[in-house]
């Protein structure tokens, strides 16, 4: 998939200030703003989006608390 040039970026504009008005443009992208970041936050407290300081230190997202969950697959006729 090609990238998007300046004429499609412009016909997308265009498409949503028809669609949610001018008026509402700023609180989309607040709205947009505080996702990205609450994202991006929560992915940084797990750590799974921080980067690797050097090529000598390693960091896995792993938690301690393991969950163990068991499943078993029943029968009708075993309920």
């Amino acid at each position: 998939m090609g990238s998007l040039g300046w004429q499609e970026l412009v016909i997308v504009l265009v498409i949503v200030v028809i669609i949610f008005g001018a008026g509402k443009l700023p609180e989309i992208g607040g709205a947009l703003g505080k996702g990205i970041k609450e994202f991006k936050s929560n992915a940084n407290e797990d750590g799974i989006a921080e980067p690797i300081a050097s090529s000598t230190s390693t960091r896995t997202g792993r938690r301690d608390e393991a969950t163990v969950v068991e499943t078993r697959e029943m029968r009708a006729d075993e309920i």
